[in-house]
């Protein structure tokens, strides 16, 4: 572990074994889930010809997160995520071959593109707590917040090499090998867990079954400031701002008159500038609320100054500004949840940030896809901008008294874990 630790501060967690094997197999596992992301926006945008049902699509995708979050979290807090995670990978692997299949046939029903996609929901509503808070077990505690940079780093950097694979499969193959591709992709993740050690997992003790154990962790969360207020924002940014892939393509074709070719272009570079921003927070120590408000202020500019590109040229260059500051957002905001969760409710607190995260989709998808059809994609991008700079400002008073503080504003792992003592 020295030798990274040496190197670099910033790839100290791959000092641990099972964090390589992790990071190996998610990175693989990652790319493939990206080229059946954009595959399926252009798949249903080729069947449509409108961006409200590409909003519909984000919404069968997404709904079961919103629905099944608090329990999924409660099943991670309760599981061996090692053991959990094996059979949501292979699930997952399973729907991916039948959306190959459905595209093979040249028949394919819009219904049943949107039935697997809600399927997929349900697997990605449980795999994102497990994952996520996994990934806290592979590393010393003192490594928390490294390693969740890195995990954001490996997500952002699956989308550059992602979006640019599905975009010549497509052209080369069709969206059928996209989600061939894809399944094949299930099986490197699949076998690195089981590659590795447990003797070396940082296991917490498990949640004991209960009743109300949703409800406690609801209550957990809005007893804590920092938790509860990014968890708001996020409400608001993850309907509003996040939802690429139902603005982009229409900003791409319409907006700046491209081909649809360009979408999976500008979706990479703005991958590259967001695989910059996890790089760059992997090296802080600490985290505070005050990040994730400034943060945000930055994300909701970016996105205003995408909306007024007059080309391609400048869309990208803006696009990989957008990139970066997002993923600043969420890496502060997934840090600071996850250093100031308690251990068994880990889970529930990451699958809460998943619900308002992805779940908010549902609603923002269908909402944008509609202001994007009647009123064009540069209107969609100011909206989203907008909302940023609203959830900043609500954070920025309703944590007025964190902000000044000097005591709660830096939170690193040794005054998580005294604050977690206190709580037992």
């Amino acid at each position: 572990m020295a030798k990274w630790s040496n190197k670099s501060k910033t790839f100290s967690s791959f000092g641990n074994r099972n964090f390589r094997l992790f990071f190996t197999g998610q990175i693989i596992s990652q790319v493939g889930n990206w080229v059946t992301l954009v595959a399926q926006t252009l798949f249903v945008l080729h069947l449509t010809g409108n961006a409200f049902a590409v909003g519909l699509l984000t919404a069968f995708q997404f709904l079961p997160v919103l629905v099944l979050s608090p329990w999924a979290g409660l099943i991670a807090d309760r599981s061996d995520k090692r053991t959990l995670l094996l059979m949501i990978q292979s699930a997952a692997m399973l729907q991916s071959f039948a959306l190959a299949a459905l595209a093979f046939s040249g028949h394919a029903p819009l219904a049943a593109v949107y039935g697997l996609a809600c399927i997929g929901g349900v697997t990605v509503a449980f795999d994102n707590p497990a994952r996520r808070a996994f990934v806290v077990e592979l590393v010393l505690e003192h490594q928390t917040q490294n390693a969740v940079s890195l995990n954001s780093a490996l997500m952002t950097g699956s989308r550059i090499a992602g979006p640019t694979i599905a975009g010549i499969l497509i052209v080369v193959g069709g969206f059928g090998w996209c989600f061939a591709v894809d399944g094949l992709s299930y099986l490197a993740v699949i076998g690195c867990l089981w590659m590795m050690r447990r003797t070396e997992l940082r296991t917490p003790v498990a949640a004991v079954r209960g009743k109300g154990q949703v409800r406690a962790g609801l209550r957990f969360v809005h007893g804590v400031a920092e938790l509860w207020i990014p968890l708001v924002m996020m409400a608001i940014i993850g309907a509003l701002a996040f939802n690429f892939q139902v603005v982009l393509p229409v900003f791409v074709t319409h907006s700046l008159g491209t081909k649809v070719a360009m979408f999976p272009l500008l979706l990479s570079v703005i991958s590259v500038g967001a695989l910059a921003g996890a790089l760059i927070s992997a090296r802080r120590p600490s985290i505070s609320l005050r990040d994730v408000v400034i943060t945000a202020i930055g994300f909701g500019v970016s996105m205003m100054v995408l909306a007024i590109a007059p080309n391609l040229a400048f869309a990208l260059v803006a696009g990989m500004g957008m990139g970066f500051m997002s993923i600043a957002f969420m890496t502060a905001m997934t840090a600071i949840i996850q250093l100031r969760s308690e251990p068994a409710m880990r889970g529930r607190v990451l699958a809460l940030q998943a619900m308002v995260f992805l779940g908010s989709t549902p609603i923002g998808g269908p909402i944008l896809g509609v202001v994007c059809d009647r009123f064009g994609a540069r209107v969609g991008l100011l909206v989203g901008g907008f909302a940023c700079l609203a959830a900043a400002g609500w954070g920025a008073w309703a944590g007025r008294d964190v902000l000044s503080d000097a005591g709660p504003e830096t939170v690193d792992a040794v005054d998580v874990a005294e604050e977690l003592e206190a709580l037992r």
